[in-house]
């Protein structure tokens, strides 16, 4: 069976996603661009030899329509022969672009090739992509879900009153996301992993309290939602959240006889994949779901994980599924998560693998679990190894 590897993994920084932000000015194709330019650069490939490029992307609507990754290959430089397409799995858009490309090198589809993701919320905004009028669930789907689907800010508040987590919860973990994505560029921690020397990640506040977020007021509160589902506690605030970025990161990926030609050194190859479904209504709690079954697949179990990266959309999400997991908070979202580094939605997978590589390298690692919680009660799973 052959092997995907994976030689290089670069992001940009994250900026703020809304004008003024950082990389607000860069179009996101000419984002994309030139991170796959810098990845290639630092393995020393020929783009020639790549054999497609698959890229995620939420919202593919204004500047990020028409297949934004082959526009961004073009405009990379890439040779024309070089194809590419643009996924979406929500959030786990370019989680979901790498298990493709590594299942596409392991099937000998493909020899080398790149998953990358980018998402420019700032110039795309969330939801542009729904035309006003348009309706994107039709009636047959209402018919199963009466009262309709929620948001993902309401998913979240469900999550809080199942579990039972508190505010002050909610808050601390949502605090040590920023402490813990500070120290570890402080720490030079992130330098390798950042294409664009010089510039940090924009939304982490190092200067943040307990007091501070206590004192923020509830984002999703309707009164709607307060009598359909009267068990919330409207807990879910925009610090316990992840905040709105701009962002690119991408990976490239080979088979293992391909790195040997071209004299690189795998840094780590996949182990196992899985993607599952759960409650929509929920809609944040497949990651649950999803870890078991990579984990089954795997034949390993929690205590063999060495690092674990559980996208932090919500502080709700992340503290559910270590409830229910009971991972050592120590081996969870070591430099931070979301909530601090922020989540540009289609690169959050590309860019969370590429820190989870970098973080099991400067420990010496073996194995490291990703998963992503995503819209429609859907979630990825990952399993890395170090080599």
């Amino acid at each position: 069976m052959r092997d995907a590897v994976i030689v290089e993994a670069v992001r940009t920084p994250i900026g703020k996603g809304k004008p003024g932000g950082r990389l607000h000015s860069e179009h996101p194709v000419d984002l994309l661009a030139k991170t796959l330019k810098i990845l290639v650069e630092r393995a020393g490939v020929d783009p020639a030899e790549i054999d497609d490029v698959v890229g995620g992307v939420v919202t593919q609507a204004g500047d990020q329509a028409l297949n934004i990754t082959r526009s961004a290959v073009l405009a990379a430089g890439f040779p024309e022969s070089v194809p590419a397409t643009t996924v979406d799995r929500q959030c786990g858009s370019s989680q979901q672009a790498a298990h493709f490309v590594a299942q596409g090198v392991i099937s000998g589809a493909y020899d080398i090739a790149i998953a990358c993701g980018v998402e420019s919320m700032s110039r795309v905004p969330m939801g542009s992509n729904v035309l006003p009028g348009s309706d994107p669930f039709g009636t047959l789907l209402p018919e199963r879900y009466p009262g309709g689907l929620i948001g993902q800010g309401i998913a979240a508040e469900r999550i809080a009153a199942k579990w039972k987590l508190s505010r002050e919860e909610l808050d601390a973990f949502a605090y040590e996301s920023h402490m813990r994505a500070h120290a570890a560029w402080e720490g030079g921690e992130f330098d390798r992993e950042v294409a664009w020397t010089g510039q940090r990640d924009e939304t982490i506040r190092p200067t943040t309290s307990m007091e501070a977020l206590a004192g923020l007021k509830p984002a999703y509160y309707d009164p709607v939602y307060e009598e359909r589902f009267p068990e919330i506690g409207w807990q879910v605030t925009a610090g316990n959240t992840s905040p709105i970025n701009d962002g690119a990161a991408a990976l490239l990926i080979m088979s293992g006889d391909a790195a040997e030609r071209l004299g690189l050194r795998p840094r780590a190859r996949f182990h196992s994949f899985a993607v599952a479904g759960d409650d929509p209504l929920m809609m944040l709690t497949a990651v649950i779901p999803a870890t078991e079954k990579v984990l089954k697949r795997a034949g390993l179990t929690l205590d063999d994980i060495d690092l674990f990266e559980v996208n932090e959309a919500f502080s709700s999400v992340v503290l559910a599924w270590r409830r229910e997991t009971g991972v050592d908070p120590k081996k969870l979202n070591v430099r931070g998560g979301a909530i601090a580094i922020g989540h540009p939605l289609g690169a959050s997978g590309a860019r969370i693998m590429t820190t989870l590589l970098h973080a099991l390298e400067d420990r010496g690692a073996r194995f490291g679990l990703q998963t992503m919680c995503e819209a429609g009660g859907l979630a990825n799973a990952t399993i890395i190894e170090r080599l």
